[in-house]
């Protein structure tokens, strides 16, 4: 997963695919955080990505940089704990503008049963797990 998480970050920014009834919903998103060993992930519950997330959990997301992409499939977790969203949001000072660990707006989220694919247009596929 270190691996992962190196690429979302040295990216920057990454695209979150989500379901909203039978329409895909694509957008830009930059939190990519470890946190007790799992992927994290954070929006604000008023946003539409919220509910998507919360009537289908199953989302993919994708970065590409320097020749290579990056799919990561799973399905996202709520972690409602303080201490998980606290962690993120110190690692992502910028977001503190906007959001608080104790506020009602704030969520995290972790990846469950993901599976990561680096791809790219020269070499072969590298499949990781966690």
């Amino acid at each position: 997963m270190d691996k992962v998480v190196k690429f979302l970050k040295d990216a920057q920014t990454y695209f979150l695919a989500t379901v909203d009834g039978d329409q895909p919903r694509v957008r830009p998103f930059g939190t990519a955080h470890v946190f007790e060993g799992k992927l994290y992930l954070q929006t604000g519950k008023v946003k539409d990505v919220s509910k998507q997330i919360h009537a289908n959990p199953k989302v993919e997301i994708s970065a590409y940089k320097d020749g290579q992409w990056l799919r990561v499939a799973g399905t996202l977790v709520e972690d409602p704990r303080v201490e998980a969203k606290a962690s993120l949001l110190e690692a992502y000072p910028q977001l503190q503008q906007a959001y608080s660990a104790e506020d009602e707006n704030t969520e995290v989220f972790y990846f469950k049963d993901a599976v990561a694919t680096f791809s790219s247009f020269t070499g072969e596929s590298e499949v990781v797990k966690f």
